[in-house]
């Protein structure tokens, strides 16, 4: 859908330069002389991945009914009644003036989503005018400068926040789960899964079990498999690429030229996964060597599963209480990895074991909408503000959006990135998952530094 958006304000504000702006070329008539524009003008136009229909409008001047000036302004008004969204402008060089203050009550009864944008911001003199900004009640301004690009980034943010809410029934928080068209649209291609662990865990039982075919050699001598052997396989609809890898042992313990490129191969079929299977001995959970497994698949930014193999000849009790000590306090980069207890060679528990693969690779692959994911920005700050940074310099949050999937990363834009300390950052981290049902998977927060419009 395009978002209707009418750029309005008094005379001479800088309405039709910045409608130029977004339509790419000189369009509307730019002059210093106020009241340029008379007719409403209309065009398409981007803004990054934004499709707006933009609407430059006369600048408002009180007359009385039939002039030109009242004709001009009954042409603004029904271009405020027919956007999605009103862009108004003040000069913030000249402060709030009082046709500024007029003109907004007009806007606020209107009842549309409002952005406020200080236009002509381009050195510290209109500090006093951005303060003045609050009194219109149209919310907190964005320091922007059509004439030098300053705030487009934010006026980007804010324009694709109001979008989302308008698409979107709902803007409850947990409401991110892939809709049956982006499910459809998953399955369309193949999960590339790999199955890992130290040598003699089981993996190539697994994956015969799996497939219900004896497609691996298997025995109870340790490293049978040497190389990465892909199986192709439909499970429920979903095609699966299916990766039986060599054993890894400890780097000190690896000797030999072709239980190095074993080791190798292993490592190049995790990197190039999607799900990583983890398969531990029920006997001996997550020692060291499954540790640094572990971390290393989620480092990579791959989903992690856990399957508890051998459990029918395990100590369950104990082992259960060991397993859930260790992933506490050893993988907290990726709280609430999912574990299933399984039996290869039984054939027990492999239905559950493909549908926590299936959960965690839908989460993997989730896209939160920008409007939940800032309305939580903005919650979670009200609970627990920035501290000072690092620097002992104020750390103003902006807003946070979701750059790309697989995994979930997402570009958090701050005044002072550098001074942002790690404890805050994790709290973020652990909020995000909580709230939107991230568990199991790893989430990437890069803080940006967002434009200063007094560098200059």
């Amino acid at each position: 859908m395009d978002l209707k958006v009418a750029i309005v304000g008094r005379p001479n504000v800088g309405k039709s330069t910045l409608f130029n702006r977004l339509a790419g070329k000189k369009l509307a008539l730019v002059h210093d002389l106020p009241g340029v524009t008379r007719d409403r003008k209309e065009v398409k136009a981007k803004l990054k991945d934004l499709e707006l229909t933009i609407i430059d409008t006369a600048g408002y001047e009180e007359s009385t009914e039939g002039k030109m000036e009242n004709r001009m302004w009954l042409q603004t008004k029904r271009a405020i009644d027919e956007s999605d969204v009103v862009l108004f402008l003040f000069d913030a060089r000249a402060g709030i003036q009082a046709y500024d203050e007029h003109f907004a009550d007009l806007v606020r009864k209107s009842e549309k989503r409002v952005i406020l944008l200080a236009n002509k911001c381009e050195g510290k003199a209109q500090e006093q005018g951005i303060f003045e900004a609050y009194k219109l009640g149209l919310g907190e301004p964005l320091i922007f400068s059509g004439e030098h690009s300053i705030g487009f980034d934010e006026l980007y943010m804010s324009l694709k926040e109001i979008e989302e809410t308008i698409i979107s029934k709902t803007d409850e928080e947990d409401d991110v789960e892939n809709s049956e068209e982006d499910i459809e649209a998953l399955k369309k291609k193949p999960i590339q899964i790999a199955i890992v662990g130290r040598p003699n865990v089981g993996k190539s039982t697994l994956v015969n079990a799996l497939l219900n075919d004896e497609r691996m050699l298997t025995g109870p001598e340790a490293g049978l498999t040497r190389d990465a052997i892909t199986s192709q396989w439909n499970w429920k609809g979903w095609k699966i690429n299916l990766v039986d890898t060599a054993g890894l042992r400890k780097q000190a313990k690896v000797t030999g030229a072709i239980e190095k490129m074993s080791v190798e191969s292993t490592l190049y079929a995790t990197n190039m996964a999607q799900v990583v299977i983890l398969v531990l001995d029920a006997d001996a959970i997550l020692d060291k060597q499954d540790l640094t497994i572990a971390r290393k698949v989620l480092d990579e930014g791959r989903a992690l599963v856990i399957a508890v193999n051998k459990w029918d000849i395990a100590d369950k009790k104990e082992a259960l209480d060991r397993l859930n000590d260790k992933l506490a306090t050893s993988l907290t980069q990726a709280e609430g990895v999912p574990t299933v207890i399984i039996s290869a060679l039984k054939k027990k528990g492999l239905d559950k074991l493909l549908s926590a693969v299936i959960k965690v690779y839908e989460r993997w692959n989730v896209r939160i909408p920008t409007a939940p994911l800032n309305k939580w920005f903005r919650d979670v700050q009200d609970q627990n503000p920035a501290p000072l940074g690092k620097n002992k310099r104020r750390i103003k949050l902006k807003y946070i959006t979701q750059a790309k999937t697989r995994p979930p990363s997402f570009y958090m834009f701050s005044s002072n990135p550098e001074g942002l300390p790690d404890s805050y950052l994790r709290y973020l981290t652990n909020q995000l998952r909580d709230t939107f049902k991230l568990h199991g998977i790893p989430i990437r927060i890069s803080v940006r530094k967002s434009d200063n419009p007094y560098a200059e």
